[in-house]
């Protein structure tokens, strides 16, 4: 219960469950998806993961910020909606500027107090810091106190990931020219993460799909080592599927996980990834 009446919001680009979401009132302020048409769309409101998809067949389109006024006008809805602070969990400020842009609009508020939390992550990575925000705001964790505590929250987090066509890593400037190279030539599925700036880095190279996602779970067991207890999630896209594998793989091979996530994958971030990719997160509890 939020007796606080503090707000939790995140950007489209958490991936945060939408089950979740509903069940405790996390707002979504969604990121833009925009082709060369001029048509421009709200990734998870005017447009979807598959839709998404169907378009990239004939063109990979752009992502932009959301605009200062949507995040305002978000703002002022959950004040008119009886909320008196807000906790806004955001996308790295590593891949994408949506950080610095919430933390300009909370600047200008008046009697609305904003904590912006940078979980210097990415996707269900994101997600898993946006759930952990709605348990302390229900446990009673007051505002001056949950910012620091998320951003010790987002310290123990690592998120995994391949993907099996690097063009669009490559074409978004994500990835490098010798890592793109090296995995057309070599069949090289390089394993992704998030680095302490929350920048993508290659953490693993394997060779082939099976020995990536291979690899994933191997990096996962290796963090999970850290910590008493883990909170793990899974996210696949809709044309990568593989939710039932890597949870009976993981269960069988960590036996301190609290539990599993399962998540999609936001049409803002395939845009960036391609419609194949799979990842796993792991957070420390």
């Amino acid at each position: 219960m939020n007796s606080q009446k503090i707000a939790v919001i995140t950007d489209s680009g958490t991936d945060t469950p939408t089950v979740f979401a509903r069940e405790h009132d996390v707002r979504v302020v969604p990121l833009r998806i925009n082709f060369s048409d001029g048509s421009t769309y709200e990734s998870g409101v005017s447009i979807t993961p598959e839709r998404l998809i169907e378009r990239m067949a004939t063109e990979t389109p752009t992502t932009s910020l959301p605009s200062p006024a949507t995040i305002r006008r978000e703002f002022d809805r959950a004040h008119d909606d009886g909320y008196v602070a807000a906790i806004f969990v955001s996308i790295s400020s590593g891949l994408s500027a949506t950080c610095d842009t919430v933390r300009m609009v909370a600047d200008q508020l008046d009697g609305f107090p904003v904590v912006v939390v940078d979980t210097k992550s990415i996707g269900i990575g994101a997600g898993l810091v946006v759930m952990e925000a709605v348990r302390m705001v229900e446990d009673g964790i007051t505002l001056q106190h949950i910012g620091a505590m998320l951003e010790l929250v987002a310290r123990k987090n690592s998120v995994f990931f391949s993907v099996k066509s690097l063009d669009y890593l490559y074409k978004g400037g994500r990835i490098g020219t010798a890592v793109y190279r090296l995995g057309s030539v070599l069949n090289i599925k390089p394993v992704i993460t998030c680095n302490e700036g929350g920048s993508y880095v290659v953490v693993r190279k394997a060779r082939g799909w099976e020995r990536s996602i291979d690899t994933q779970v191997s990096l996962v067991e290796e963090q999970a080592r850290k910590y008493d207890k883990v909170h793990m999630a899974i996210c696949c896209s809709s044309a990568c599927e593989m939710f039932d594998e890597l949870e009976e793989r993981l269960l069988a091979q960590i036996d301190n996980a609290v539990e599993i996530i399962r998540s999609g994958v936001s049409a803002d971030l395939l845009v960036h990834t391609g419609p194949e990719v799979v990842g796993i997160c792991i957070q420390g509890a």
